[in-house]
């Protein structure tokens, strides 16, 4: 891995593969650089890609106080790493993060995100803020696992099929970045489309949604494409929210390479 550093001074590990026109792709919660690499591979033989541990997990550092604009800044650092100029591409909570670094105005080209999971009704965003008053008590006490289970929730997730994630060799590595589902939390706001903010989005956008997934990830994906202004909306039929590589890979790189 290579590092740079942002703003702050905190270390980012980042991996570069492939040729052509730059991208960096941004995962999203509980989720490392690794988490979208099989992506940038079946993007390299188009594309110069960018995967990366965001803050505070994988081989990144992490500084307090924590705030989305130090993601930011964490993206500005790597799009000067990588040339001064890409395309940014994020799934779920990492394309919250995408959106509000293309309308801070960093030199980002084009943008691309699949399934950001905003609150479609009142309900939605009521069970967003009782997560995210949960999920404060419980990092702020510790308890990491107790805020895995909560994100696992909040995703859908059963409580048998939770139980049996607790039993998993995965769940360590789940704990040790559970603080950073505050950091995802935050990127996501008020968990409702953040409006004014996708309308300073002056970049060309594509919102991508799965085919299998939700009505209401769809919707919110139309949403946030008729909301940036130069904005669009495509479906991945056959899709859910863990979208293929090889399904998304030339949707993304003929979008990006234009």
């Amino acid at each position: 891995m290579e590092h740079t550093l942002s703003r702050d001074g905190t270390r980012i590990a980042y991996e570069r593969t492939g040729q052509g026109p730059a991208a960096v792709l941004v995962s999203g919660a509980m989720s490392t650089g690794a988490t979208v690499a099989p992506l940038a591979a079946a993007l390299a033989d188009r594309l110069d890609v960018t995967v990366y541990d965001r803050r505070g997990r994988g081989e990144s550092g992490d500084t307090e106080p924590y705030a989305v604009e130090r993601e930011v800044e964490d993206l500005a650092a790597l799009i000067e790493a990588v040339g001064g100029e890409a395309s940014l591409y994020g799934v779920s909570s990492g394309g919250a993060l995408v959106l509000r670094a293309a309308a801070s105005g960093l030199p980002v080209r084009r943008v691309a995100v699949y399934e950001v999971p905003y609150a479609m009704d009142d309900d939605a965003a009521r069970a967003g803020a009782a997560y995210t008053e949960r999920l404060t008590e419980a990092l702020a006490r510790g308890r990491r696992g107790e805020a895995v289970e909560l994100f696992l929730r909040l995703t859908g997730l059963g409580e048998e099929m939770i139980g049996s994630a607790r039993q998993s060799p995965l769940w360590a590595g789940m704990e040790s970045v559970a603080p950073s589902l505050a950091y995802d939390d935050a990127v996501m706001g008020d968990h409702r489309v953040p409006r004014s903010v996708l309308a300073s989005v002056t970049a060309p956008l594509l919102s991508l949604a799965g085919g299998a997934s939700a009505d209401w990830m769809r919707a919110a994906a139309r949403t946030v494409a008729e909301t940036v202004p130069r904005g669009t909306y495509r479906t991945l039929e056959g899709q859910s929210h863990r979208v293929e590589p090889g399904v998304l890979a030339p949707v993304l790189a003929e979008f990006f390479a234009r």
